[in-house]
């Protein structure tokens, strides 16, 4: 078989290779700083709140005022901590 030449070359490569993106500062998991100490504070205040009234309520006068509404903020209070407390991670 003479007359066949050489072998045919490939073709070269006209795309540079893949690199990847740079890479980026990974997410943060878990709560912000700020999310216990309040989560906290609203539970400590909501407590106090109902045993402030429960203890001196007729006596302090802005509670007086209130009167059973004070049960409904302290609660509230609470309340609002255990909202808080669902984004903690």
């Amino acid at each position: 078989m003479e007359g066949v030449g050489a072998l045919p070359e490939s073709r070269i490569r006209r795309k540079k290779a893949y690199t990847p993106p740079p890479s980026r500062d990974p997410m943060k998991i878990g709560s912000p700083p700020w999310l216990a100490p309040l989560m906290v504070a609203f539970f400590v205040l909501g407590l106090l709140w109902i045993v402030v009234w429960y203890i001196a309520g007729r006596d302090v006068p802005g509670m007086r005022v209130l009167d059973w509404w004070n049960v409904v903020i302290g609660f509230g209070l609470i309340g609002a901590g255990f909202v808080l407390s669902t984004r903690w991670r």
